[in-house]
């Protein structure tokens, strides 16, 4: 597999996770170090690791695993977008909101956003490609975009406070949308030629 394809999977795979962590950058009020490097290394981690899940589960589950991981995907990316999306109208104060840094709220998104990467774990398993250099390269990718995403849409946030939230929470369960949508129609697609 050469490097440009290499790195087409990598940004690719990393895009969701920038997007929520621009989502993420727009919920907090102020970020620190430690915001950036736990959003950033789970979601890396995440991302390098479930590729390799996806590789050694292979063929046996496959089927099963592609028939369930856009609704897993959508329902985790529209219950967090939604969340936000009430807090953002309701009248709490914007410093007693929960991080999305930490706890479950930092578990979902880091599975939400690399569901995905799981089927391409699974689909180099099936062309008979090595995991290690993919996996390796699309977390380190991930990182750092989801640096740069929680950085920037914070700085976005001060500016256009609870609109920006708005934003960020509708932008979350869009992309929990289209990742069904685009399961959906494919899976669609060699039905219709029958």
């Amino acid at each position: 597999m050469s490097w440009i394809t290499v790195l087409g999977i990598a940004f690719g795979l990393a895009m969701d996770a920038f997007a929520v962590s621009l989502a993420s950058g727009l919920k907090l009020a102020r970020i620190t170090p430690r915001h950036v490097f736990r959003l950033a290394f789970h979601f890396g981690l995440f991302q390098s690791l479930m590729p390799v899940i996806g590789w050694c589960i292979g063929t046996r589950i496959a089927g099963l695993a592609a028939r369930f991981d856009h609704w897993i995907a959508f329902g985790l990316l529209s219950l967090i977008g939604g969340k936000m999306l009430c807090e953002a109208t309701g009248e709490e104060d914007a410093e007693i909101r929960a991080d999305p840094t930490r706890g479950m709220t930092l578990v979902a998104l880091s599975l939400a956003t690399s569901i995905d990467a799981l089927a391409v774990g699974v689909s180099l398993a099936l062309v008979q490609q090595s995991i290690w250099i993919p996996s390796l390269t699309t977390g380190v990718v991930t990182a750092g975009l989801t640096a740069v995403g929680i950085r920037f849409g914070n700085r976005l946030g001060r500016r256009w406070g609870r609109w920006a939230e708005v934003s960020g929470g509708g932008v979350l369960v869009l992309i929990g949308v289209r990742i069904l949508l685009a399961d959906l129609a494919a899976n669609a697609a060699p039905l219709a030629r029958f």
